[in-house]
């Protein structure tokens, strides 16, 4: 549940372009009664997973979501299964200290502003069902649905007959989301998508929810 007095805003997967962050952060300039929601996917793949953990940890007005990414380091740090890692996952484990092991554990699956009639999470919802109801697994990963079967999702990649989760959700609550990378804005009549791949060499995105208005950082470079 949420109480943000000030600003509502959302901002996309960092994936470590720390220095796109601290652009975007100087432009938004956050009061004290302004609340900022990320949407998950701090770490990896960029270049400053750390420095990135680091700058979050330091605002005091920061919320910040579970996303798969997240999930998945978090899960070898307890079952230590090093089959479940991507290759990436080993670099990124070196830099992680205490104090950032302290803070991703402490990551929320979702956050729920009912006052605005919104929900925030990393990737996504299953149609079929309430929010309230989908677990980590789910909500975490979903990119695509079986239109034929609304109760099976997958990556884009994986289910070619997929279409995306939001083009069947039907709110309240309205759904802002990030996770799945594309060139613009994805706007449908219930939810949002604000990952626009910045780490792929487009741009890192915040959204004001009471505003309705957009803010976007230009990737510095393509880092993969």
């Amino acid at each position: 549940m949420g109480d943000a007095k000030g600003r509502l805003i959302a901002i996309g997967d960092v994936h470590g372009c720390a220095d796109e962050l601290e652009e975007m952060l100087g432009k938004i300039s956050p009061s004290a009664d302004d609340t900022l929601v990320f949407l998950g996917d701090l770490v990896n793949r960029g270049p400053f997973t750390t420095r990135v953990l680091k700058i979050v940890q330091a605002l005091p007005n920061a919320r910040c979501l579970l996303g798969n990414h997240e999930l998945r380091l978090l899960r070898y740090r307890h079952e230590g299964n090093p089959s479940i890692l991507k290759d990436y996952d080993w670099d990124t484990l070196k830099q992680i200290d205490p104090e950032d092991w302290s803070f991703l554990e402490s990551l929320e699956l979702t956050i729920s502003y009912p006052e605005d009639e919104t929900v925030f999470v990393h990737g996504g919802f299953l149609p079929d069902r309430a929010w309230t109801e989908q677990g980590a697994d789910i909500v975490t990963s979903i990119q695509v649905i079986d239109p034929a079967s609304p109760g099976t999702y997958g990556k884009r990649g994986k289910m070619t007959n997929g279409i995306s989760w939001a083009e069947r959700w039907k709110g309240p609550p309205f759904v802002v989301c990030g996770h799945t990378p594309r060139p613009e804005i994805f706007r449908r009549p219930w939810s949002l998508c604000i990952d626009t791949g910045c780490v792929y060499g487009g741009k890192l995105t915040a959204y004001d929810v009471r505003e309705e208005k957009y803010l976007q950082i230009a990737a510095r470079k393509a880092y993969i």
